[in-house]
C-alpha cells in the first residue's frame, strides 16, 4: 500500500462558525483571522494506491462555481487536484473508486466538472462512494444545511451510472456504547470507515491500516488538531452534543491505540497522535504522512 496526500488548495471560513462556543480570545491564537473574521482552512484529500485500485477520498471545492461563490469562500493558493496528483505520477482517468466521507461542496466539489454546457463525473473511469443515508440526507436537504449541498456537486454522478452505496444500518443515534460503528467497505482489505452522525447525517470516516499503524481521515468531525478538545465543536454540526459524544469515543479509542488522525482542513497540520493528559485527550506529536 501506498499513501498520498493530495492538497487542493485553501479556503476561508468565519472563524466563530469553526468554533463554536470557544471565544475568539482563544481560538484568535489558534488560526488567526483576517479582518473580515475568516480564517484559512486547507482541502486536503487522501489518495490510496493498493490491490490494484487508486482510491481518492475527498476531492475538495472544484472549480466550477461562479466568481460570486468563490467570493465568499476565497479559494486560494497554488495546489490544485490536477497538479496534486500529477506530481505523484497519476491523473484523475486513474482513479478507481472516489470515497465521499459526505456532500458537502468543500468534500465533493471536484467529483463533476464542465464539459461546455454539460456537468460530468471529473472522474470518468472511478466508482463515488457513498450511504443511502446521506445521500437522502443531502439531496433533501434541511434548510439549515441547504447551502453546503449544491445539487451540481451531487445529482450528475448518480446520473452517470457511477454511484455506489456502501451497506450502512445507521439511525441518528447509532453508537454502541464504547466505540463509533464500523463498516468494510469492501474496495480493499485495509479499506474500513466509521459511520458519525453530529456534523451531519451518516459522514463517514476512512479508516487505514498501513504498515502495522492505523490512520483514521478526519473529514469534520475533527476538521483540525485545534478541535480536538472537547468543546471545541463547529456551529456548522447539525448535532452538537452528538459531535460531543462521539468525539470522546473516538479519541479515546485513538488514544488507546494510538491512531494517527489525517485532518483535511488543518492549515498546517497534516498528521498527529494524541495523549491522555489531567484535563482530558490532547494534542502529542504532528507529522506529516511522508514522516510515517
Amino acid at each position: 500500500m501506498k499513501l498520498y496526500t493530495i492538497n487542493t488548495g485553501y479556503f476561508k471560513l468565519d472563524g466563530g462558525a469553526m468554533f463554536g462556543v470557544v471565544p475568539k480570545s482563544i481560538w484568535n491564537k489558534l488560526n488567526p483571522a483576517d479582518e473580515n473574521n475568516m480564517c484559512s482552512w486547507a482541502l486536503r484529500c487522501l489518495l490510496i494506491e493498493d490491490e490494484g485500485r487508486l482510491i481518492l477520498i475527498d476531492n475538495g471545492m472544484g472549480n466550477k462555481q461562479d466568481a460570486k461563490f468563490f467570493g465568499h469562500y476565497y479559494l486560494h493558493g497554488d495546489d490544485t487536484l490536477e497538479a496534486s496528483l500529477a506530481k505523484n505520477g497519476f491523473t484523475k482517468n486513474d482513479i478507481t473508486d472516489v470515497f465521499l466521507t459526505h456532500l458537502h461542496f468543500d468534500h465533493c466539489g471536484g467529483s463533476i466538472v464542465k464539459d461546455g454546457e454539460k456537468l460530468v463525473p471529473a472522474f470518468k473511469n472511478a466508482t463515488y462512494w457513498s450511504n443511502h443515508h446521506h445521500w437522502k440526507w443531502a439531496t433533501e436537504p434541511n434548510a439549515r444545511e441547504k447551502a453546503s449541498f449544491l445539487k451540481e456537486n451531487i445529482l450528475p454522478i448518480q446520473e452517470s451510472g457511477q454511484l455506489k452505496f456502501f451497506d450502512v444500518n445507521n439511525t441518528i443515534t447509532a453508537i454502541n456504547g464504547k466505540t463509533l460503528p464500523e463498516y468494510n467497505s469492501g474496495i480493499i482489505t485495509n479499506l474500513s470507515f466509521y459511520t458519525v452522525n453530529g456534523h451531519t447525517e451518516c459522514m463517514m470516516l476512512p479508516k487505514i491500516n498501513y504498515h502495522g499503524k492505523t490512520i483514521v481521515y478526519m473529514a469534520d468531525l475533527l476538521p483540525s488538531a485545534a478541535h480536538i478538545p472537547l468543546p471545541y465543536v463547529m456551529a456548522y454540526d447539525m448535532f452538537p452534543l452528538q459531535t460531543l459524544q462521539e468525539k470522546k469515543l473516538f479519541l479515546t479509542e485513538a488514544e488507546q491505540n494510538n491512531f494517527i488522525l489525517f485532518f483535511e482542513h488543518d492549515p498546517k497540520i497534516e498528521c498527529c497522535n494524541v495523549q491522555a493528559s489531567e484535563k482530558g485527550i490532547k494534542l502529542k506529536d504532528t507529522f506529516t504522512l511522508n514522516d510515517i
